[in-house]
């Protein structure tokens, strides 16, 4: 039960209100996942929309329609659950419905956890023969594909497709004649070459491949860096579109062929033009249920923000080629829209976005959380009843940072200003009756820089702490900074955590948008009066992914028992 209805229900009593609460608790009961955020809508309720649809960080989408509904997916790299999969009904509102990987199989996990950086890159989502299909390319293992016929699952578990080193950006085509593909990019890093793409044929069920890998297009002169193949069909012309030109600033090609294997001719059909926004490109080309407006989604960098979700306009020019976003000079490449009216889909939704709070009133975790790694269950437990959420201490053997840590239990920056704020009480492991020393639990702001407030036992007590540390990549150290002691106890007490999240240096607009941000911090003990706490923290992006944001419980020691994190809400605000 949410706190609002909380204290709604505590304040009535007798039957003439029982209509009122049980109208109360239907609402409660809504999926979460269709809340409107405090902290961004792109949804401006007059017809139009503002850039991006989702202003968090969903890289690499794609998406489809199927009848009148959409899906999304996007790269998840480590991060688990993994594969988000969103659900729209007009292209603009979006909610988060679940997720197409529960936990990595065997064959596909990494020692030691968390892999940064590694997994899942850039997915295609594909409906085939009444089933939803997602290829993606493990750059260390291969081709995965997952399954189902509901796409808020289950789903089925992963398949190993084609087992391959630096084989990404995988994509299927089932054509008229039941024979089946999957286009490709490589990654420079594991194939020791890339800007050029990939096509393998498939059998038909999509489970494994056939023949030999070949390149179909080598974009090493007038396409650097082309990666992020989409491919479809029409008009008896196959068509992939592909960014080009590296992630904070190429632009969209497209590649067109009577072949699928080529020759491909190819054309720049978006970049950035005199907007703000840069690199405009990587995602997929849907239509209206009535086939009669065509639109592309695609991600932009914001560097610490991630890899956000935009929505362009797009047309098919009489040559055949495709133009997206505005072309004010009909030269054929468009450059991207930041408002402009919503798809016709020929009806008007509510607005809707991904949820970001969480009240922790179900005995599972919220769909905006995920691990570093692959779960385990000794790592939390969801306490619905009592309306809280419990992490337990973990300890992983040779992890000297949290950086190194898979059960930080994470979730995206859903905007560029923010403030989050966590309600917990710390209880650290007892032996006799006396308190266990060196567990930490508490808050955390992560990228290649981070910080974190932590709760710590010492051998005196409870103290808030302040932990640091700066290019966690390069293998940089964890310090320890400002401390106050909090408890005398074995047991912290109620005590609020808070970050608030700035964009800091913004320019007007400019051919280089500059994103950087800042995150400050702070506690309180009765939620009201909150005192500044520690250092200001630059914030830094992840590999491949922007900075999260969540909750930690650690220890440095082997026990047979673990002291706890009790969270009885985290909210996200716009202030």
């Amino acid at each position: 039960m949410n706190s609002q209805l909380k204290q709604l229900v505590s304040s009535l009593s007798g039957k003439k209100h029982l209509l009122i609460v049980a109208t109360a608790l239907c609402s409660a009961m809504q999926p979460l996942s269709a809340q409107v955020s405090d902290t961004w809508n792109p949804d401006l309720g007059n017809g139009s929309y503002i850039n991006p649809i989702i202003n968090a960080d969903y890289s690499d989408p794609d998406l489809i329609r199927v009848g009148d509904d959409y899906y999304m997916t996007a790269s998840s790299f480590c991060d688990i659950p993994g594969l988000p999969i969103l659900h729209s009904k007009d292209l603009v509102n979006w909610t988060l419905i679940g997720h197409a990987i529960a936990e990595m199989p065997e064959y596909a996990q990494f020692v030691p956890d968390p892999n940064h950086g590694g997994a899942v890159w850039a997915p295609a989502i594909r409906y085939h023969n009444g089933e939803y299909y997602i290829y993606y390319g493990d750059p260390d293992i291969g081709i995965i594909m997952v399954k189902t016929k509901n796409p808020a699952g289950p789903w089925e578990a992963p398949v190993l497709v084609h087992k391959a080193k630096g084989i990404i950006d995988t994509c299927p085509i089932w054509d008229e004649d039941g024979r089946a593909y999957i286009a490709h990019g490589y990654a420079g890093s594991r194939a020791g070459v890339k800007s050029i793409l990939g096509m393998i044929e498939m059998t038909p069920d999509g489970t494994k491949t056939i023949g030999q890998d070949r390149i179909i297009y080598d974009g090493h002169i007038d396409n650097p860096t082309i990666e992020g193949a989409k491919i479809y069909k029409k008009d008896g012309w196959y068509y992939i579109f592909s960014p080009s030109g590296g992630v904070a600033t190429g632009w969209q090609e497209v590649l067109r062929s009577k072949d699928i294997w080529g020759p491909y001719e190819t054309r720049n059909v978006m970049e950035q033009g005199n907007t703000d926004i840069n690199g405009p490109h990587q995602g997929g080309w849907v239509d209206t249920p009535d086939g009669k407006e065509d639109w592309f989604v695609h991600f932009q960098d914001k560097g610490p923000y991630g890899r956000v979700v935009l929505l362009q306009p797009m047309k098919w020019n009489q040559d055949g080629w495709p133009v997206i976003g505005e072309d004010p000079d009909g030269d054929g490449r468009g450059v991207p829209v930041k408002k402009y009216r919503k798809p016709n889909v020929g009806k008007t939704y509510p607005a809707a976005n991904p949820v970001e709070s969480d009240e922790f009133d179900s005995n599972k975790l919220g769909l905006q959380w995920q691990w570093k790694g692959n779960p385990s269950a000794l790592w939390y437990f969801a306490d619905g009843a009592a309306s809280k959420l419990r992490l337990f201490s973990h300890n992983t053997p040779d992890a000297k940072r949290l950086y190194d840590c898979p059960n930080l239990l994470l979730q995206k920056f859903p905007a560029e200003d923010f403030t989050f704020t966590a309600k917990v009480e710390f209880a650290p492991a007892q032996k006799n009756g006396k308190m266990q020393v060196g567990e930490k639990a508490g808050i955390i702001v992560a990228g290649y820089n981070y910080e974190a407030l932590a709760l710590e036992a010492r051998a005196d007590g409870i103290y808030l702490v302040e932990t640091t540390c700066t290019n966690a990549n390069k293998g940089g150290k964890e310090i320890d900074g400002e401390a106050v002691k909090i408890s005398d106890d074995l047991n912290s007490g109620t005590i609020y955590l808070r970050a608030k999240i700035k964009r800091v240096g913004v320019k007007k607009p400019t051919q280089k948008p500059d994103y950087k941000a800042e995150a400050t911090f702070s506690y309180s003990r009765d939620g009201k009066k909150f005192v500044d706490f520690g250092s200001t923290l630059n914030v830094k992006e992840g590999h491949w992914i922007g900075a999260k944001f969540g909750l930690f419980c650690t220890r440095p020691w082997v026990s047979n028992d673990s002291g706890w994190l009790d969270i009885d809400w985290v909210r996200v605000t716009k202030k």
